[in-house]
């Protein structure tokens, strides 16, 4: 019997990197960038980058848990963004650019705090890890303009310096987990 597909919402800084990396693999059947963890309903792009909304800039994943797990979605997540930094990414400062990951459900709350648990333990990075995990509790998806922002704009300074680094790096260590469509 076929599971059912299931959502998650990641942040991991800016949602225009978060979206170019998880949209390439095989699995990921919708990715769209959106803000979420706030405390306005609705809110614009210009009002988030404010950090006045308490809104994360994030991605919601949709996903088929038999083609790739939970588990292979956290190393991603964790392989691509700093989660030791409070509320920044590299220049990108402010909560809108914290790292949070938002759950759906207690199974992927339980898989989430054990796989946290392993990179404390196995001290996977050098400083505490400050990703927040919460539940889900309403997504809002950002402007049109912000959707599929990288396949669009990839020759921006931008997109050239800051989103193809980590494309190549998961292509170095994810390319059996890659979808084979062109995407990559």
């Amino acid at each position: 019997m076929k599971m059912k597909n299931e959502k998650i919402v990641l942040a991991g800084g800016c949602f225009w990197c978060t979206e170019a990396v998880f949209q390439r693999f095989d699995g990921v059947l919708e990715v769209r960038s959106g803000y979420t963890g706030g405390h306005i309903k609705n809110p614009a792009y210009r009002e988030v980058c404010s950090g006045r909304t308490g809104h994360a800039e994030g991605v919601q994943i949709i996903f088929d848990p038999e083609t790739i797990s939970l588990q292979t979605l956290l190393e991603v997540f964790f392989a691509t963004h700093d989660p030791t930094t409070l509320n920044r990414q590299g220049n990108d400062v402010g909560t809108q650019y914290r790292s949070a990951i938002f759950y759906t459900s207690e199974a992927q709350k339980k898989e989430i705090e054990a796989f946290m648990d392993f990179l404390k333990n196995e001290r996977i990075f050098e400083k505490e890890i400050v990703t927040e995990v919460s539940p889900l509790e309403v997504f809002y998806e950002a402007e049109v303009n912000h959707q599929e922002y990288y396949n669009q704009n990839a020759q921006q300074p931008y997109c050239q310096f800051i989103i193809a680094p980590k494309l190549e790096k998961i292509k170095k260590f994810y390319s059996d987990k890659l979808k084979t469509n062109g995407v990559v």
